[in-house]
This record gives structure tokens, sequence and C-alpha cells, in this order.
């Protein structure tokens, strides 16, 4: 019985490493993938989101919509956003991006620690940061893992992993749209 009960824990052990072993995507899979997304272009003049946070287990927690505006000067853009959520809270983020070559940039925030850093390839971004995420009276310091997929000049798709300490805390998805 002991040794049956050692085989199947081996079994699942082995199961689930395979399953973490699975590649990443990387930015570099969407190189060849249309329609190009320049953020330049994309991110300029009014754009509003709706959007949905989902727990770990696929739950939504929180719906919300995002009004935004955003302009360029020379390589230095500005993106205000403006979100109302569901149960009638707001919030206000705005963010410097700078272009810091072809296809990769950098972004700063109030409530983002340090950097933002990006890297786009055919239709797709990835952006990465850290928010302070205030929760309950306390501020906590969460890892963001954003994908943007350009759909056509109106639409912008986005899913966000949001983690803290390496463990998944739950995904935000948006659906951008130009008027």
């Amino acid at each position: 019985m002991k040794r049956r009960l050692l085989i199947a824990a081996s079994a699942l052990l082995s199961a689930l490493l395979l399953a973490g072993c699975g590649s990443a995507p990387r930015i570099e899979d969407y190189a060849n993938q249309s329609p190009r997304l320049d953020l330049k272009t994309y991110l300029n003049g009014p754009l509003v989101a709706h959007g949905v946070f989902t727990d770990r287990s696929g739950s939504v927690k929180r719906r919300f919509t995002v009004q935004m505006q955003a302009h360029w000067m020379g390589d230095v853009g500005t993106l205000e956003e403006d979100f109302v959520y569901s149960d009638g809270s707001k919030e206000r983020r705005v963010w410097t991006i700078t272009q810091l070559g072809p296809q990769r940039y950098k972004g700063t925030a109030a409530d983002v620690l340090g950097e933002a850093r990006g890297e786009a390839a055919g239709n797709a971004l990835r952006w990465s940061y850290t928010l302070k995420l205030p929760v309950d009276g306390s501020v906590y310091e969460v890892q963001f893992d954003d994908w943007f997929y350009l759909m056509d000049d109106k639409v912008l798709l986005n899913k966000a992993t949001m983690s803290k300490f390496g463990f998944k805390l739950g995904e935000v998805t948006l659906a951008f749209v130009k008027p």
C-alpha cells in the first residue's frame, strides 16, 4: 500500500513539474503578427477601456471602465487614466511613457514603484512593473506582467497577470477602444 501511494505521489509530482515547464510566451513570438502596434499612434487622443479583475479561481471581483486621454511630444507620451469601478469608487493614474528606442519603452506613474519596462513586436507589447496597490488601509507591492494585442486600428486587448512573491493573485482583462 505504501509503495502504491509513493508511486502515485511521484507521478503527481512529475506531472506538476512537467506542467510548469511549458515555455512562456516571448515578445519575439509576435514579430510577424499584424497589424503592427505603434504606441505613438494607438495611444494618441481619447480612448475608453472596459475591464474586469478576476481572482486566482477566475471569479470576477471588480468591473471597471477607464476614460483615457493620451498625447506625445517627441519620444515622451502622457497617458491619463480615470477609472470608475462598479462599486462607484474612482481612481486616477497618469503615466509618463518614454520611447527608448525601436519598440522599447519605459514608464512611470505615482503608484508605480520604480519604472515600468516595455517591449513591442508585431501586434504585441509586453509591459512589466510593480504597482503600489492599496487594499483595506494597507499598501501592497504587486507585480504586473501585462500583454497587449492590437486587433485593429480601434481595438487593443490587454491581459495582465498580478502576482506577489511569484504567486499569482489574479488577472486583469481589458478591451481598449478608440472612438
